[in-house]
């Protein structure tokens, strides 16, 4: 009784660590990469105009234009980049379907090679093969699976990825503009809140991929920081040569 236990304890550690994060859908990586273009590209670009010795009025101004520009072009980015991508496989579909509906038994004997070449005995791939095939929807879904490494069940939105780049980006644009809105008349606030900003957005995405969360806040927070004084001092440079 005790090892029946032992076992049942195994299976059940097994089965609740052994679960996986969802790695397939359509608003992980536009989220993430809108909120980090939208503090990198607004603090930048801020930071630009800052160094041309402008108004507040003028910086104010500079960073609400360049949260409406840079959210609109990445929705629109990625809502063109992912549908287009969605068509593609659907019509790479289209004609799996049809091969499925005109060439049935070629199309079964090609999946059991396929489970033959990955080590199954050739009596039971085409068994295998045949029962698989009974179902045309499944049928078409396996082949999907082993030669377009797709799950037609599981394409990526289009509309997803617009509202998720969207709204990350303005999120993240909006950061280094919050001190200016709250009244503030110099540029050091809202470096200091996009840096930190950077930095935490660098760690969330390390609980998200499972790196170290300094390292990546501090990457993150590096390259950012880098931008803004870039541009800063071309802004600086440029502002005394117009002036």
């Amino acid at each position: 009784m005790a090892i029946i236990d032992t076992e049942a304890a195994l299976h059940e550690a097994h089965r609740d660590n052994h679960t996986h994060r969802d790695v397939n859908g359509g608003w992980l990586r536009p989220a993430v990469f809108g909120a980090m273009d939208g503090l990198v590209s607004n603090l930048a670009l801020m930071t630009g105009v800052a160094g041309g010795d402008v108004s507040r009025h003028t910086v104010v101004l500079t960073g609400l234009a360049g949260l409406a520009a840079g959210a609109f072009s990445m929705a629109a980015g990625e809502y063109t980049s992912v549908a287009s991508q969605r068509e593609l496989v659907e019509a790479e579909l289209d004609v799996e379907r049809r091969e499925l509906r005109k060439h049935p038994q070629d199309e079964e004997a090609e999946l059991a090679a396929l489970y033959v070449a990955r080590g199954v005995e050739p009596e039971l791939a085409r068994e295998v093969a045949r029962q698989l095939s009974e179902d045309p929807e499944q049928a078409l879904e396996i082949h999907a699976r082993e030669e377009l490494g797709i799950d037609p069940g599981d394409l990526p939105s289009p509309l997803v990825a617009a509202v998720s780049s969207f709204g990350s980006f303005a999120l993240g644009a909006l950061l280094p503009l919050l001190p200016y809105l709250l009244g503030a008349g110099a540029l050091w606030p809202a470096v200091l809140l996009a840096l930190a900003g950077l930095f935490g957005c660098g760690a969330v995405v390390a609980k998200v991929t499972a790196r170290s969360w300094w390292f990546s806040g501090l990457r993150q927070l590096a390259l950012g920081g880098a931008a803004a004084g870039v541009t800063y001092a071309l802004g600086t440079l440029f502002g005394t040569a117009v002036g």
